[in-house]
């Protein structure tokens, strides 16, 4: 469910506990990053080895399904790209060795179930009256004798829930990729698959702690292992905390605030014009010189990868209680 402002509360106080994550790729002639091209059997290039790489997939479903800043995917095969390109960073930057788990979110416990309820009745709610609004203008410009845009289908984001068509269909493209990686990508082959989808009860997060604490009980275990866990909650922080585990590393994107973010969006808000005044990429667009998969059609610029150490976290926190 996530803490409000806890990750930024963190940063701030213990800014030594985050570490910015060295991400290797290759560039296509399209200008698309590939992160399933490069050498995995090489020394990681983040100074440290890696065991296992455990990942709360809603965490990317979500950004790959409707991202905030950037364009719609026209398609849901064109989600799944996304979603696959995502996975593949993740192992490039992490490069485990011996396990790989991801874990979709399946049914709730009841008082989440409740939550998630009422969040999305006020989301199909939100949707019903931005279409309202939205055919009012369009009777509106026609009254005008002005020809409205296109209309667009907008796509219902509650349908990343479990039992749905979508996720039953996210669960089918999963199996491919995975069955596809470990029968082309000769790393993929030194360390173990596991897959959880959304038709296994509980919280990806909680299934992801529920298989550590489990291997932690097995006979054999090697307590030196190095865990890394992808998600976008901070309670996720927590729960690393009360595994007790000697090397346990969060990954997740950066967040900036205060002044770096407000720098940052001034950047971004930079738009090239061409000689008319018209930003570049919409004369561009408008003139066809885009191809299919032009860069510039491309999603926008991934966000960079950060590690949030447990480890180093805990040694802060024992000096601060002590």
């Amino acid at each position: 469910m996530g803490v409000p402002a806890f990750y930024r509360w963190l940063s701030e106080k213990y800014p030594r506990t985050i570490v910015d994550a060295v991400e290797e790729s290759v560039m296509t002639i399209e200008g698309r990053k590939r992160f399933n091209l490069i050498d995995m059997e090489a020394a990681n290039p983040n100074g440290q080895e890696f065991d296992n790489l455990f990942i709360d997939m809603n965490g990317i479903i979500h950004p790959c399904a409707h991202p905030e800043n950037g364009e719609q995917p026209r398609t849901e095969e064109e989600m799944f790209l996304r979603l696959m390109e995502y996975v593949d960073r993740l192992v490039a930057c992490v490069r485990p060795r011996r396990l790989l788990y991801m874990a979709i979110d399946g049914v709730a416990p009841r008082a989440k179930m409740n939550q998630q309820r009422s969040r999305r009745f006020r989301s199909a709610q939100e949707a019903k009256q931005h279409a309202e609004v939205d055919k009012e203008v369009r009777e509106y410009m026609e009254l005008m004798g002005q020809k409205p845009p296109q209309k667009q289908t907008p796509w219902d984001s509650n349908v990343i829930t479990p039992g749905t068509k979508f996720m039953a269909k996210l669960s089918k493209y999963m199996r491919f990729y995975v069955r596809d990686r470990m029968n082309n990508c000769p790393v993929w082959k030194q360390f173990k698959v596991v897959f959880s989808d959304a038709s296994v009860p509980g919280e990806g997060e909680h299934k992801l702690m529920s298989y550590i604490r489990t291997q932690r009980s097995q006979p054999g275990y090697d307590p030196n292992q190095h865990h890394v866990l992808h998600g976008l909650d901070a309670d996720l922080i927590m729960l690393g905390l009360a595994t007790h585990e000697a090397q346990f590393s969060v990954l997740r994107e950066e967040v900036l605030f205060g002044k770096a973010k407000w720098e940052k969006d001034q950047k971004n808000n930079q738009t090239k014009l061409d000689a008319n005044g018209v930003p570049d990429a919409v004369a561009k667009r408008k003139r066809g010189e885009f191809g299919e998969h032009d860069s510039s059609t491309a999603p926008s610029n991934l966000k960079p990868l950060q590690f949030l150490h447990v480890s180093i976290l805990r040694e802060y926190l024992a000096i601060e209680f002590e």
